[in-house]
């Protein structure tokens, strides 16, 4: 696949979005599956413009700081490029947050303004912030007052119904005949295409999460250049099943989507059943998850009812994706051109890819090159900030990158920023992995899930990798677990396939004189599910807390 030379587009998503309607008025922009709603390009920018302009009525100004907490809701994108027109800075708060993590990100983010829906499976999303917020809804006409959230002003829930005395997204609508086209151009021609324009959340694996500050110009031109790697166009219907709030949803999809003019059918939150009949019923040509999505939908006792055959790109990303898995998808889902990305939100946050005419191998065992305008390395994870120097091809080590895909830094924590951004702007992954002759990247882990077992580094991955292919196996993920004589041993939580019942001594007579013997589980435990994060992601660090508690005997050994 031939890419043209890299060239940096400085523009906002505001200017990026008339393109596209200029480009393909009348196509289809967004589709909202479930709901049976569907909008053109033109009918999205024109609710973009109503939006943006019942911001302005509300006073809201460059720069403050709006956050959304919902799923995939209609007008979540909405929201999206309405605050950008105008200069606000988006935050998105993960699904899954209960009330002390929503009071730390509204006090830490210096949040204004608070756009939510009514509740998510057993989250009543009312009920949470009203605990912190009683004040919530006694005055909905009148700007907030709360001493412990000083800078939160207003509450809006997304849809066209009040609750509670909350105001709804339709009222907002109702403000923009206040505001005038005059100064409503005025206001869009301050915004900098170097600005922020979207907060994102990190897990807070490690302590407290950090607001990743990306700008108009870095995920603009990441949508772009993933976009281009899919060879998306406005033929194509993705089908968008992943959280809008992580950088998964809100650029690898729809910045890439908007790049280019690719509709989007959109999934409120991952259901296998939604998803497979969202492919069918509206002829996606791709479908975007997490490796435990595409698991998820093959694995389901209905995969074969329906009709895949138009599918033939998307992206496997969010976690590392084994090879096995990726040929499962190729083979069985008719996905001849998926492509893998790999990156992190503080890289805005796509660093590589395979091409969706990338030859077997390399589509199914790396994560493909370098994305351009973008210099990624392997160096050594041990090197002082001023002496990354590239290791040779082949050598494990962390990856760095730098360039255009750079975030602008941590909100109000210079600190942090310091120690992920080097003084010569490369950012540290924190993650495992090789560069071969040829310029292809291979992750191997975090540097974090390193299992070092008596002077040994031992590769999660490569051991996940080799079990996925046992008989009977669905999903396994591999951990450290705290070894007096050996610092750590390997151990193996596995979900079976359904009507399977495996044994640790069937695992461990699989993987007799095929892997090292270091490298074969020692601990094994067989369960349903794993611990996942809102953005279905696993939480490696919480199996590692389960394997102290299942395997007490390994510290006494």
């Amino acid at each position: 696949m031939d890419l043209e030379p890299f060239a940096l587009q400085e523009k906002t998503l505001g200017a990026l979005l008339d393109e596209t309607i200029a480009r393909f008025p009348h196509q289809e922009a967004v589709i909202h599956y479930e709901r049976g709603l569907r909008q053109s390009w033109t009918a999205f920018g024109a609710d973009v413009d109503r939006l943006a302009k019942g911001l302005m009525a509300l006073g809201v100004q460059k720069g403050d700081r709006i956050a959304i907490w919902a799923t995939n809701v209609p007008h979540w994108v909405t929201l999206m490029f309405a605050s950008a027109r105008i200069g606000a800075v988006l935050i998105t708060v993960n699904t899954s947050y209960h009330d002390k993590e929503l009071e730390y990100l509204l006090r830490q983010s210096e949040c204004q303004m608070l756009f939510m829906t009514d509740a998510y499976r057993d989250h009543n999303f009312i009920d949470i912030l009203e605990s912190i917020a009683p004040e919530i809804g006694k005055c909905p006409s009148e700007p907030l007052e709360l001493g412990h959230l000083p800078w939160l002003r207003r509450v809006f829930l997304m849809g066209e119904e009040r609750k509670r005395g909350i105001p709804c997204l339709e009222d907002l609508f109702a403000l923009a005949p206040s505001v005038s086209d005059a100064d409503y151009e005025a206001r869009k021609a301050e915004v900098d295409p170097h600005d922020v324009v979207n907060m994102q959340y990190t897990s807070g694996t490690t302590g407290f999460p950090k607001g990743v500050m990306l700008t108009h110009v870095n995920i603009v031109n990441n949508g772009y250049w993933i976009g281009r790697h899919q060879k998306l166009g406005p033929q194509h219907r993705i089908c968008l099943p992943v959280p809008l709030f992580h950088c998964f949803g809100c650029v690898l999809g729809v910045m890439a989507f908007v790049n280019h003019g690719a509709t989007m059918v959109i999934i409120d939150a991952f259901n296998p059943l939604q998803v497979l009949g969202a492919i069918e019923q509206e002829g996606c040509t791709g479908v975007y998850g997490v490796p435990s999505m595409y698991l998820s939908l093959m694995e389901h006792r209905h995969f074969s009812r329906y009709n895949l055959s138009t599918l033939r790109t998307g992206i496997m990303a969010g976690s590392v994706c084994p090879a096995p898995l990726m040929r499962r998808a190729v083979n069985e889902m008719h996905l001849s051109e998926l492509t893998i990305c790999y990156g992190l939100t503080e890289g805005s946050p796509v660093m590589t890819q395979t091409h969706a005419d990338e030859d077997f191998e390399h589509k199914t065992t790396t994560v493909g090159r370098a994305m351009p305008g973008i210099d990624v390395r392997v160096v050594d994870p041990m090197a002082l900030p001023d002496e990354l120097v590239e290791l040779p091809a082949g050598l494990p080590g962390e990856l760095v990158c730098k360039g255009y895909n750079i975030m602008k830094g941590y909100y109000n924590m210079p600190e942090a920023t310091a120690e992920a951004i080097t003084p010569s702007g490369w950012l540290r992954t924190g993650d495992l992995g090789s560069k071969d002759k040829d310029g292809y990247f291979i992750i191997t882990g975090r540097i974090k899930d390193m299992i070092i077992r008596g002077g040994e580094n031992i590769y999660p991955k490569e051991i996940e990798e080799f079990l996925s292919g046992m008989e009977g196996v669905r999903d396994i993920q591999v951990v450290g677990v705290p070894s007096r004589k050996y610092g750590e041993e390997v151990a193996a939580f596995i979900i079976p396939k359904e009507g399977y019942e495996l044994t640790a001594s069937d695992v461990r007579a699989f993987c007799k004189g095929k892997i090292a013997w270091p490298k074969v589980p020692r601990h094994i435990a067989f369960v349903e599910s794993y611990p996942m994060t809102g953005s279905a992601k696993i939480q490696k660090f919480k199996l590692r807390e389960m394997a102290v508690e299942l395997f007490p005997e390994a510290a006494e050994k």
